[in-house]
């Protein structure tokens, strides 16, 4: 049967000592030292007790060992499970536990805050630091670098990734070989990726677009990627003369215009210029390309599938789309309750069919169930339009998602959080524009009678239970909120009122 994802993305590579990854001090790791690290890795993960299908749970920095723990899991044939670095250890214990993870590996400095978590759950514990040191390099020093790939066919998990959800509950999207390696495919030919290019990246890997999208397509391409640690202005115009691609969320194009050192000069040799994770801004897409003379390309995917639709690397790139459906994907705009589709220009949902398409979501077979359409197509719910020759604009979001700095971020989650502090009767977060991150996340509250309520004593009572990212950036007491005559709360009422927090 052999391993679906390890023949396609590794096993071409095992002899090869081509650089896959060059980093910021100007060192560099080639594919075969990355995929004998990745061997002892594996081995390191067996010796750990992880069996095939078992989870492993990463929440570490992003590091070229980090990147190995994931080809590690697709060799030993163990499921993947990146988690934001900014998590908290009460969402780490809910993923962990929910997913079942077998093993759980962490930044050593998070260790004894985690200890816990992981005894809680009956989850291994080892640690991985950002130089590549911790108990888990211990465990794979002196193993084989070599390993025989586990048995792993295309209907087979190779990764979890939670999505929240409007319940408060996050859902664990089960991504199968065939998922990630049916997108790659796509966007290798779409994009038209060789071997030749450089890809600039600097995205999070606990994330689909730095870990799936970015990743497995340059491990098919056979090409190379800047391993950069975060997003840093500095490092990027620096590293940008030695590539030839680029990947990135909106605020990366929005800072990148902010500094004066990039040109036209400093870009021109780059070919492609990719943006995704959150919607971009019409007159930033202007704005690039009279700085640059290139287009930014704008596409659309989700956790539950990965990449949708692009715009085309050979024809127009329209500003506020994002471009007609990939290769193998096919979108249809449909009617929320019958799910006819609607005619070329009138808004509906949007819905996907395809080998990209998820498995379901773990432990809850009812829930996957309302997501499905009868003839196989996802309801992923977003409110889109589509033209006569395919362009599709995507013209509001479902479940009240905001997208801060390319993350998702559910309003219930928090609300939930913020209706539990002494003295609040009840809440709405929603997200505003924000010049740096595209929406900022804004909360309101209504105290109960008698209650006295201020931003900085809720917001801390908050903080430890949320990651940064998704802790609003300010809160407002008001005396009730906006609803309709059936009594929901008019969150667009809100975010008129409050447009201007961040202005």
């Amino acid at each position: 049967m052999g391993n679906t994802l390890y023949d396609a993305l590794f096993a071409p590579h095992r002899d090869r000592e081509k650089p896959f990854l060059l980093l910021k001090d100007g060192g560099e790791i080639g594919y075969g030292a990355f995929l004998r690290l990745a061997a002892r890795l594996a081995h390191a993960l067996r010796a750990s007790g992880v069996a095939v299908g078992d989870r492993v749970a990463l929440q570490a920095r992003k590091s070229p060992e980090a990147l190995a723990v994931y080809a590690a899991c697709v060799t030993a044939g163990a499921v993947f499970l990146p988690l934001n670095t900014a998590y908290t250890p009460a969402e780490v214990e809910y993923f962990v536990g929910d997913a079942g993870a077998r093993l759980l590996i962490c930044d050593g400095g998070s260790a004894a805050a985690l200890a816990p978590v992981a005894a809680r759950t009956g989850a291994a514990l080892l640690t991985l630091n950002a130089d590549g040191s911790g108990t888990l390099a211990d465990l794979a020093a002196g193993q084989p670098d070599d390993f025989a790939p586990a048995e792993r066919g295309p209907a087979d998990l190779a990764a979890f990734l939670y999505t929240s959800g409007t319940t408060g509950r996050s859902k664990g999207a089960m991504l199968t070989h065939d998922n990630l390696l049916s997108n790659a495919e796509a966007l290798v030919e779409a994009w038209r990726f060789t071997g030749g290019d450089v890809l600039l990246h600097a995205l999070p890997i606990f994330h689909t677009h730095g870990l799936f999208v970015a990743t497995n397509t340059i491990l098919l391409a056979g090409a190379s990627m800047i391993f950069l640690p975060a997003l840093d202005i500095d490092d990027m115009v620096a590293s940008m003369p030695r590539a030839t691609t680029m990947m990135g969320v909106p605020t990366f194009y929005t800072r990148l215009l902010a500094d004066p050192r990039f040109d036209r000069a400093l870009a021109a040799h780059m070919r492609l210029f990719v943006s995704g994770s959150a919607p971009l801004l019409a007159e930033t897409h202007r704005d690039f390309e009279a700085r640059t003379g290139h287009r930014i390309l704008e596409r659309y995917g989700m956790t539950e599938t990965n990449m949708n639709t692009s715009n085309p690397y050979d024809g127009e790139r329209r500003a506020g789309t994002v471009g007609p459906p990939l290769p193998g994907v096919a979108l249809r705009i449909a009617d929320a309750e019958t799910g006819r589709p609607v005619a070329p220009g009138a808004v509906g949902i949007i819905e996907v069919k395809g080998r990209n398409v998820f498995k379901g979501y773990w432990n809850m077979p009812e829930k996957t169930a309302q997501e499905f359409r009868p003839d196989g197509f996802f309801i992923y719910g977003d409110l889109a339009t589509q033209s006569a020759d395919g362009y599709v604009t995507i013209v509001g979001r479902a479940k009240d998602l905001i997208i801060a700095g390319g993350y998702n971020i559910y309003p219930k989650e928090i609300e939930l959080l913020l209706d539990e502090q002494p003295g609040v009767a009840e809440s709405a977060v929603f997200g505003v524009p924000h010049p740096d991150l595209g929406e900022g996340v804004v909360a309101v509250v209504v105290p109960q009678a008698g209650a006295e309520l201020h931003e900085a004593g809720l917001l801390a009572a908050i903080a430890g239970n949320l990651a940064r990212f998704k802790q609003p950036r300010r809160l407002f007491v008001v005396g009730e909120l906006p609803r309709n005559t059936m009594g929901k709360v008019q969150k667009n009422v809100l975010r008129e009122r409050f447009k201007d927090t961040f202005a």
